[in-house]
């Protein structure tokens, strides 16, 4: 069942699970998925105590604006300030944030600028830091990133409009070569697609990312306050697939001064982008193992 959390701008359509009450975890999905991606996951969590909340990202599912005329933007910084509204509009205290692309930049955001909610953060597929126009990329990244330079064309934009399936099944396919996932799994993820805003959103958020497009005013604090990095103030474990053909793993390498709480770096062989669909049980083992290490060493700055 859907539910929706009302913020200033948006009403975030989304799915709570588990025991009630139990420990608060947030799990954002990423482009181009959905919060299914975490139905491997979640039976993990449950058992391990915890009420997961599943939101839906701008532009995805039953997520809408709450006003016709706001800017449909994908930048990192609407992203950062929505999961950061939505712990506040369900009033959502010490959570563990848990985020896939899209949501790992949303969660970085968050734990560096909104922290205050946050007891810790998972950050799998992508990297923080990286959205800069003036970010340094290696050949066979620019290669990678083939797409978000066509969404700068009419055709490309006309596939994302058009022919967002194929588009994206593409990608499914070429971003994790070593995972076969079926059509049932890939038509309920591409259901959240069908959103009339998911194609705007997409195309600014790449466009905005590499400096080709202006961004939302609303914003513009957030941005400027990203644009020197700052450090993200609670514990942080990155998981990476060794064989994720989108953001390649050299993506999260040498990354550590920019977490003040902690950082630590997981490279899985033979996993791809999609971690949550493709290794889910080592996903909940990792997510779990890193939640009880930072409860551990905040509970030991408490007693000192």
């Amino acid at each position: 069942m859907v539910e929706v959390a009302r913020t200033a701008e948006l009403d975030i359509g989304y799915v709570v699970t588990g025991p009630e009450p139990g420990r608060s975890l947030v799990a954002v999905h990423g482009w181009p998925d959905d919060v299914h991606c975490w139905d491997g996951v979640v039976p993990f969590w449950h058992e391990a105590g915890y009420r997961v909340y599943r939101p839906y990202l701008r532009g995805f599912g039953p997520t809408r604006f709450r006003a016709a005329d706001k800017m449909r933007s994908g930048q990192i910084g609407a992203l950062g300030h929505d999961l950061a509204a939505f712990l506040e509009a369900l009033e959502l205290d010490r959570v563990l944030v848990v985020g896939h692309d899209w949501g790992a930049r949303a969660g970085y955001v968050v734990g560096a600028l909104f922290p205050e909610r946050v007891a810790a953060l998972v950050a799998l597929s992508a990297g923080y830091a990286t959205n800069r126009p003036d970010a340094p990329l290696s050949w066979p990244l620019v290669h990678a990133y083939w797409y978000e330079w066509f969404v700068a064309t009419e055709r490309g934009r006309r596939a994302m409009r058009d022919d967002r399936r194929s588009f994206s099944r593409y990608l499914w396919e070429s971003w994790a070569p070593g995972w076969s996932f079926s059509d049932e799994e890939f038509e309920q993820a591409a259901v959240a697609w069908d959103n009339d805003d998911w194609p705007p959103i997409t195309v600014h958020a790449y466009l905005h990312r590499w400096g080709e497009a202006a961004g939302d005013e609303a914003y513009d604090d957030i941005e400027q306050r990203l644009s020197d990095p700052p450090p993200v103030r609670v514990p942080t474990l990155v998981v990476h697939g060794a064989q994720d053909g989108d953001n390649l793993p050299e993506t999260t390498e040498g990354k550590q001064e920019l977490f003040a709480a902690g950082y630590e770096r997981v490279v899985l062989p033979e996993v791809g982008h999609f971690p949550p669909r493709e290794v889910p049980d080592k996903v909940a083992e990792l997510t779990l193992r890193h939640a009880k290490a930072a409860e551990a060493s905040l509970h030991s700055s408490e007693t000192r």
